[in-house]
């Protein structure tokens, strides 16, 4: 197995730029995960790994081996795509058996491979269906069969459940988390969808609407850890809050909030930059804030505010709680009776509490 490294790679289309200057590496046998909003080069990106498009400058390496102008049919690497790009005129046995019939091999090989893979996918009663009389979720896996079958060395898969059901989505997550588990080969994962990446990725790189790069890390590191405010509010929600640095200690900071007084709370010191008079930006996600009608002196950090509004999810409710200074901060709290929790109603005040280390500062 062999890593994907893309070298300062620029892209240009219909005198639009993509990216200027993008350098990315996929580590071997990993399911990696390329998130960002629609239109930021994701996609583009994916098709220069596969070959589909030419890059204007940079380097694009399948190890040691410089892949950038290498055709389509030599590179150790296949694609699927969002609308699957199946043969609809031909039956499922024959869209996964062209790849290895493009390669010259026997009927006889090709029998036994397209018949194993089938059947491990569960397809065995569908080989001579045409593609049209399949579900979507039997056209994703003739698909991936299809795919797969020639033993690609690399995976590309450009948002392939988008046409699926929500359900229908979490049950073939699934089976290419166990997919990739069983084959060990790199899956590179293209999705503008948070719950999707931070579900199958093993790592995952954060684009921006610009086509930067803003973060790479494991699904973990990135939600717990944001390196941006971009970031922050694009996988799962956070609540940002502008203010000024303070030091306490060695190890700790405070920050005081802007607008809100002696608001002042704590803060873990994790950057270099950090430094007394810093203004920065302070990352706080909704389900890390415990909510209550009464101050809990067990807790360092508290802010306080009015309720203005209650959303019941089912798992969790989520309060919009609005601060002395305007802002407007959501609560994410588990539904459990078990759990003994004040009854929070409209136009409460309210104490929100969090441990320091459930706190991110992020440079402004």
């Amino acid at each position: 197995m062999r890593s994907i490294r893309i070298d300062r790679v620029a892209k240009t289309y219909r005198g639009e730029t993509i990216f200027e200057n993008i350098s990315l590496t996929i580590p071997a046998g990993k399911f990696f995960a390329l998130l960002g909003p629609s239109g930021c080069g994701k996609t583009t990106l994916l098709r220069l790994i596969g070959g589909f498009e030419k890059v204007d400058s940079g380097r694009i390496f399948l190890g040691e081996q410089d892949i950038t102008d290498m055709p389509i049919n030599k590179r150790s690497v296949n694609t699927i795509f969002q609308s699957y790009a199946l043969f609809p005129h031909l039956t499922v046995y024959d869209n996964v058996a062209y790849g290895p019939r493009v390669k010259g091999k026997s009927e006889e090989y090709i029998a036994e491979r397209v018949g194993k893979i089938l059947s491990s996918f569960g397809l065995q009663a569908h080989l001579q269906k045409p593609i049209s009389e399949l579900s979507g979720g039997q056209q994703q896996r003739v698909a991936i069969a299809r795919a797969i079958i020639n033993e690609p060395e690399v995976l590309l898969l450009d948002e392939p459940l988008a046409a699926l059901d929500f359900k229908l989505r979490e049950k073939m997550l699934i089976e290419l988390i166990e997919l990739q588990d069983k084959l060990k080969t790199t899956f590179v994962y293209v999705t503008h969808d948070q719950f999707e990446a931070l579900t199958v990725a093993d790592q995952m790189a954060i684009m921006n609407e610009n086509g930067e790069i803003e973060q790479v890390g494991t699904p973990k590191e990135i939600y717990e850890f944001p390196v941006s405010s971009f970031v922050a509010n694009f996988v799962g929600t956070s609540n940002i809050m502008q203010g000024t640095l303070h030091t306490q200690s060695d190890d700790v900071f405070t920050f005081d909030i802007e607008g809100l007084g002696s608001s002042i709370v704590q803060v873990p010191r994790k950057q270099p930059w950090m430094i007394d008079g810093t203004q920065a930006l302070l990352s706080v996600r909704p389900e890390k804030f415990f909510i209550s009608r009464r101050e809990l002196p067990t807790f360092a950090n508290k802010l306080s505010g009015i309720v203005s509004g209650i959303i019941y999810h089912g798992r969790s409710t989520q309060y919009n709680v609005r601060l002395k200074n305007g802002m407007t901060v959501q609560v994410f709290e588990q539904n459990e009776e078990h759990f003994p929790q004040d009854v929070i109603d409209y136009d409460h005040e309210v104490f929100l509490h969090w441990q320091k280390e459930n706190a991110v500062v992020i440079a402004k």
